[in-house]
């Protein structure tokens, strides 16, 4: 298994692998052979992972990064590269959503959901591709954004926005990057159970009723994705957005209407 997705030895950032999705997608990268660097804003948070991952027989190493400061990003992402050894890639999961209607959301909302879903990511990114391209390495980037950035977003049309810059984001990456042997790519949960948003009770088979596979997703699904987008298993994907929501943006309003 390790053989057929290549990440054994490999050197892995994942920024926001304290919980959810990034503490899945880190114990499959420690199961696959991966040396993980895990990076929390809660530094205990991040030693848990870790910890359980070596428990498990993986290698992981904690780290506390205020990613929303560009100086504390920058200057982290080249400790653990000092301490631990070149990055061969890295996954984020951060983000958050604003939520007003547009007409009330003043320009301090729509900053914030742009700096925590979209502008820490190309920052990190960047850092992480030049040491690549430095090194003349080739590299995955893989960042998690959200199917409200391929549709609507009522009522948080910032953190929509900010997702839908992920997806060109990706792609001009993969133009300038791509010739080093660079890989970017996107995926786009749908409705997830996660530590922010858990079983919803009664109300669960109603969010259910509008997915067509029938339930909300896991954390081990989206981690599923990116790590198969980080791994040799898709070393031709790039610039791509890979929705991962259960079927749910191929519905249509239509569809329960029926034809006649």
């Amino acid at each position: 298994m390790q053989a057929l997705f290549g990440l054994n030895g490999k050197r892995i950032l994942v920024l926001g692998g304290g919980q959810g999705m990034g503490e899945a997608t880190v114990r499959l990268l420690a199961s696959l052979g991966a040396q993980v660097a895990v990076v929390d804003r809660e530094i205990k948070r991040a030693e848990s992972v870790v910890a359980d991952a070596i428990a498990n027989g993986g290698k992981a190493t904690a780290y506390s990064i205020d990613v929303l400061n560009d100086d504390a990003l920058i200057s982290g992402i080249a400790h653990i590269e000092a301490d631990s050894g070149p990055l061969d890639g890295m996954a984020t999961v951060i983000g958050m959503a604003a939520w007003s209607p547009l007409a009330d959301m003043d320009m301090g909302m729509w900053d914030e959901d742009q700096r925590r879903n979209l502008r820490y990511f190309f920052l990190a990114a960047r850092e992480v591709a030049k040491s690549l391209i430095k090194r003349q390495a080739p590299g995955a980037i893989v960042c998690v954004s959200s199917v409200d950035g391929s549709r609507s977003a009522p009522s948080h049309g910032s953190y929509g926005a900010a997702k839908a810059g992920l997806s060109n984001l990706v792609k001009t990456m993969t133009v300038e990057w791509g010739p080093q042997g660079i890989r970017a790519n996107v995926v786009a949960p749908g409705a997830i159970i996660t530590p922010r948003i858990p079983h919803a009770g009664e109300n669960e088979k109603l969010i259910s009723g509008c997915i067509p596979l029938g339930r909300r997703g896991t954390v081990e699904e989206i981690a599923q994705s990116i790590v198969f987008l980080l791994s040799d298993m898709a070393q031709y994907i790039s610039g791509q957005t890979l929705a991962v929501d259960g079927g749910a943006l191929a519905t249509s309003p239509f569809a329960s209407a029926g034809t006649k």
